[in-house]
């Protein structure tokens, strides 16, 4: 795939986009008036870019995966309920 997408073009292909995005592309730069101005990131490349910045955060990100694959979760409302 591309790696720049006009926004109208996003918009009209967005769930081919992230569908390609989360599969295969680690980001996508969306143009508009032919100039990047934004970008669309894989979650787990955007996870090791923050990692760059933050080793608690990739120490974080690597205690939360690791409570996921134990089945160590809690639903939305017991996380937000009181909101």
């Amino acid at each position: 795939m591309k790696k720049a997408i006009t926004s109208s073009n996003l918009r009209s292909n967005l769930f081919d986009v992230l569908d390609s995005i989360e599969s295969n592309e680690k980001y996508l730069l969306i143009t508009r008036d032919k100039k990047p101005v934004s970008a669309l990131v894989n979650l787990d490349y955007f996870e090791d870019l923050l990692a760059l910045k933050s080793k608690k955060y990739l120490d974080d990100i690597k205690e939360a995966r690791q409570h996921y694959k134990n089945g160590e979760v809690a639903t939305f409302e017991e996380v937000f309920g009181g909101l």
